[in-house]
Formats: C-alpha cells, sequence, structure tokens
C-alpha cells in the first residue's frame, strides 16, 4: 500500500510551473528521501500534500483518502510534520510549548513526557526555548509532529543548519521511527549523502518534474563499475576492440569498457601493444551517487 500518492500534480505561481505533473508513489512503512537541488519545488510538494497549498492541478490521496476539504482535517490527525523550520513560543519552556500542542489536538497529556525522552529532550524540558541550540529547537519540533504518534510524518530539511553531532542525532532518531512506532516517514533534502544514510526509497526531483523514484538500491545500482581505457590512438583502439566484439564508447579522451576479468583485460592490452598501440592507462572506475545525482537533477544546478 502506498501511504501517499500523487497524480499529474502541478503548482504554477504566476506563468513559472513550479511543481510539474509529479506523481509520487511513498509506500506504507518507508524512510522516503525527496531529494532535489535548493528551489527544485520541494517544500512546495510537501505543503500541498499537506493540505497548506493548493494545487493547481492534480490528484493527492494520503492514507487511503483524497486530500481535500472534506477529509483534510481527519487525515492531519493521523499526520505529523515539520516544514521548514519549527516554531515556538520562545518565552515558554519545551514542556509548556509541547503542552499547548496537546491541547489544540486533544492529545493525552501522558504522551508529553514520552515524545521528550524520544528526542532526548527530558533533560531540557524546563529550559526555555529561546535559550535552546538550534539543534534542540529541531528536536522540540519533531517532538511536536511526533506527539499524537502518527502513522505519516513529514520532514522538510530536518538536519538544515545543524552541526555534524546534531545531523547524526536527528538521522538516528528519523531512522528509528518506522521499525519503532510503525511511521511511514517522507524526509526532504538537497544533500544527498544525507538521504543515502537513511531512506529505503527515493524521489529525486529537477526544476519541478520528477527525474527518478525507486528504491535507494536501485538507485546504487546506476553506480555500475566500467574499465577506463586510454591509448596512444584511441579512434584505432576502438575499432581494433569492435573487432574483437569487445563493446566501448568514448568519453573525455578514455575507452569505456565493461569490466573484464584480469585474464581478459591483459590478453587486451597485449593484442594492442601487438597493433603497435601503447596503453597509456587502464583503470577501474565507479560512477559515485554524487555523479548520479548530478546527471539526474543538471550538472549546472547549485547544491
Amino acid at each position: 500500500m502506498n501511504i501517499i500518492e500523487t497524480c499529474d500534480l502541478c503548482k504554477q505561481y504566476g506563468n513559472a510551473l513550479r511543481v510539474a505533473h509529479l506523481d509520487l508513489n511513498v509506500p506504507e512503512g518507508s524512510i522516503y528521501g525527496f531529494l532535489g537541488p535548493n528551489g527544485a519545488g520541494k517544500s512546495t510538494t510537501l505543503k500541498m500534500i499537506l493540505g497548506l497549498v493548493r494545487p493547481t492541478a492534480g490528484d493527492i490521496r494520503v492514507l487511503g483518502k483524497n486530500m481535500d476539504q472534506r477529509n483534510r482535517l481527519s487525515v492531519l490527525r493521523q499526520v505529523g510534520s515539520l516544514i521548514e523550520s519549527p516554531s515556538y513560543y520562545g518565552h515558554l519552556t519545551g514542556e509548556e510549548n509541547l503542552r499547548i500542542v496537546q491541547t489544540l489536538r486533544n492529545i493525552p497529556e501522558k504522551n508529553i513526557q514520552e515524545v521528550l525522552q524520544i528526542v532526548r529532550l527530558d533533560g531540557q524540558r524546563g529550559k526555555k526555548v529561546a535559550q535552546y541550540s538550534l539543534g534542540m529547537k529541531q528536536r522540540l519540533g519533531l517532538a511536536s509532529a511526533l506527539l499524537g504518534y502518527p502513522k505519516l510524518l513529514i520532514l522538510d530539511e530536518p538536519t538544515n543548519g545543524l552541526d555534524p553531532a546534531g545531523i547524526q542525532e536527528m538521522r538516528e532518531l528519523i531512522c528509528a521511527l518506522p521499525e519503532r512506532f510503525g511511521m511511514t516517514v517522507v524526509v526532504s533534502s538537497h544533500l544527498l549523502s544525507e538521504i543515502d544514510q537513511m531512506a529505503d526509497h527515493v524521489a529525486i526531483i529537477r526544476e519541478g518534474e520528477l527525474v527518478f523514484q525507486d528504491t535507494l538500491e536501485a538507485l546504487h545500482s546506476r553506480s555500475q563499475h566500467h574499465l577506463a581505457l586510454r591509448t596512444t590512438n584511441n579512434a584505432v583502439a576502438r575499432s581494433l576492440l569492435a573487432e574483437q566484439s569487445i563493446p566501448c564508447q568514448e568519453e573525455d579522451n578514455y575507452l569505456l569498457l565493461p569490466i573484464l576479468s584480469d585474464e581478459i583485460a591483459a590478453q587486451i592490452t597485449r593484442f594492442l601493444t601487438e597493433n603497435h598501440l601503447g596503453v597509456v592507462r587502464l583503470e577501474e572506475r565507479q560512477k559515485s551517487l554524487e555523479d548520479i545525482f548530478l546527471e539526474l537533477t543538471g550538472k549546472a544546478v547549485s547544491l
């Protein structure tokens, strides 16, 4: 079952189509990484899923229901979210901030202490939020989103502005949620390395358009090993290899070959040498996830 489904989802501001014909499928129980460069339309998409922004076109289903005015409140009772930056009253303590949310949402009072322990703020619950560090404020925002133990948790750039220790702590918290509470978590980010350490499913958007959606394993599978060969005359070498039924393509003054056994690689270098070609370099390569991300989102895009 998909806990979120969008069909042909669009959002237009003026003449600019910020989200273009987006079809997302978020499997239940997954950590779903929503990736794209800054300005790609991630936050706009998440706001539409939450009913905070009205779509220009398309349909949204959340928890099996259409996200419309009739169903919005019943759906949102089962959804927690942290969009952009957490909201809080700085002159109140962390516990008092959560009590306001608990009262408004008619959630059991015991949940306050439980979520403070989950996000490791139980020792700081009596401290005014204005005195919290940025990482503590992010964790308080996460506590607020978790307060009703939602089936779906949507987090927009939850590690933004955190130091390395804070990023690691937030990542550990997020990774534990599906198994511990049966939640589905959607995490947006412009950092592939972050999503790579958290998610099991990934969607990548570029300028509002979906360019990849599948498991993280499928994304990794694009990172195939290959051999890069450089000779004193690549054009002649390519012709000679074609005669031997060895496929290759030329890129940046190298011939790219599939991975071969050591024995066959040695035979090729000997064959080229016998045909009066010098083998300048032969190396094994693999595309990094960053390379794949840049290919999908456009090399000119600023990360």
